[in-house]
C-alpha cells in the first residue's frame, strides 16, 4: 500500500498516511477538524542508480548480441560517470 502525504490549508498540520489505492482522499483534518486536508505531490520513494544492464541480467549468460556488437567500440573509452569500470561494458 503506498504512503500518502496530506496538509491542513488552515492549521498547517501535515501527515503520512497508509492508504490502498482504491481508498477515496481524506478530506477532513485530524488535527483541527475542518475540511481542508489535502494530498501533497512528493516525490517517489526510490531511486534508480546505475548506468544500465548488467551481464548477469539475461537468460544467456551476457553473450554479445548484435546491438553490443556496435558498441563494443566503446568499450576501450574511458568508464562514464557512476559507471566505475567494474561493468560488463568496461571489462578488468
Amino acid at each position: 500500500m503506498p504512503i500518502y502525504e496530506y496538509r491542513c490549508e488552515s492549521c498547517g498540520y501535515q501527515k503520512e498516511h497508509l492508504q490502498k489505492m482504491s481508498d477515496a482522499p481524506l478530506s477532513t483534518c485530524p488535527s483541527c477538524g475542518k475540511a481542508s486536508y489535502t494530498k501533497l505531490l512528493s516525490a517517489a520513494g526510490f531511486q534508480l542508480k546505475g548506468s544500465g544492464w548488467y551481464a548477469t541480467d539475461f537468460k544467456n549468460g551476457g553473450g554479445k548480441s548484435a546491438s553490443s556488437s556496435s558498441a563494443s567500440s566503446s568499450s576501450d573509452s574511458a568508464p562514464a560517470a557512476g559507471c566505475g569500470g567494474g561493468c560488463a561494458c568496461h571489462p578488468s
